[in-house]
């Protein structure tokens, strides 16, 4: 599939089918993870698989929008591993790498015909205190993955687009 189709196609799903996600095609949504770009190819991604009833009854208890997936990526970075800039000494890609990433992952799943959902409303320090994650690693998004049932359709905003004219200026 051409990558604008496959970009125009895929749509935020808020409804799974009572299955989890097979481990092959799992792996293909790790293995486009492992390949996307990040800021001097630091890697700092670190990315849980939530799917063991205990881990899924724990983000549910956390975050009310993981809508009945059986496979739920929590996707971190490392702050050990993040590229500083020198001109900011602020700033590092850690949040930048594990969006591309995610992103990477939210396509390969739509590719594989598993739908998802971006899902950024939570509470990171509570995630980060149930799973036990070490300090330096920061919770960025939730990605619940899933078959899609028979009467899964996009959001009426799906198609809705700012016109290039109205987010794009030429210098």
């Amino acid at each position: 599939m051409d990558f604008l189709d496959l970009a125009r196609e895929r749509y935020s799903v808020r409804e799974f089918k009572d299955e989890a996600v097979k481990d092959e095609t799992i792996e293909k949504i790790l293995e486009a993870a492992r390949l996307a770009p990040t800021a001097k190819n630091n890697q700092p991604q670190r990315i849980y698989l939530l799917e063991s009833r205990a881990a899924l009854e724990k983000i549910n208890s956390i975050c009310r929008c993981i809508f009945g997936a059986k496979t739920v990526f929590l996707i971190c970075y490392d702050q050990e591993r993040v590229w500083k800039s020198p001109f900011h000494p602020d700033y590092n890609s850690g949040e930048v790498d594990a969006s591309i990433v995610c992103t990477h992952m939210m396509m390969e799943a739509w590719q594989e015909g598993v739908g998802s959902c971006w899902v950024g409303l939570f509470d990171h320090d509570e995630v980060q205190k149930a799973f036990s994650l070490p300090p330096h690693i920061r919770p960025v998004a939730l990605l619940p993955v899933g078959y899609l049932p028979e009467e899964s359709a996009p959001s009426p905003r799906h198609t809705l687009y700012r016109e290039n004219e109205d987010m794009v200026e030429r210098l």
